[in-house]
């Protein structure tokens, strides 16, 4: 996808994490829209830098720099929505362009893509990119909301209670 798609993808996932994580409607839900979406924005920014230098969808478009923003709140204490940003990044131009991206590189240089995705020049990709923010909203409703509940059942149930 391109930028603009990119930048839509994660403003769309902002707003919709903001309701998924704060769905009062108040105040508190736009302070978590902003809160989120700067850093998911920023971050859904970040993997296209790789168009200055390196090999474009190869060098910033793999799962070691996704590893390491994902560590880096852990080590420092910051930039805890940067890593959503990017897997979002990933994720639009894998189900979402036709290219894909190199996920294993610099080990693989092979890029992984699905057929469902379209030229970045195609009409249709505001479509696709609203698609795909769709299915990642639905994907992270089901964490938030379901993934929580099954945990403490199983815990339930393995103490007996």
């Amino acid at each position: 996808m391109n930028k603009k798609g990119h930048v839509l993808n994660a403003v769309l996932l902002s707003i919709g994490l903001g309701y998924l994580l704060e769905p009062s409607g108040s105040l508190a839900t736009f302070e978590m829209i902003i809160a989120i979406g700067v850093p998911i924005t920023l971050g859904a920014m970040v993997p296209d830098i790789d168009t200055a230098f390196g090999k474009h969808r190869k060098t910033l478009h793999n799962l070691p720099l996704l590893a390491g923003f994902m560590a880096f709140p852990y080590l420092f204490g910051n930039l805890e929505w940067v890593w959503v940003g990017i897997l979002t990044h990933y994720v639009l131009d894998i189900a979402g362009s036709k290219r894909g991206i190199a996920l294993f590189y610099p080990v693989l240089k092979t890029e992984y893509g699905l057929p469902t995705g379209v030229a970045v020049s195609s009409k249709r990709a505001d479509l696709v990119t609203v698609l795909v923010t769709a299915g990642e909203l639905v994907i992270a409703a089901v964490i938030i909301f379901q993934l929580p509940q099954e945990g403490f059942e199983l815990a339930r149930q393995s103490v007996g209670l």
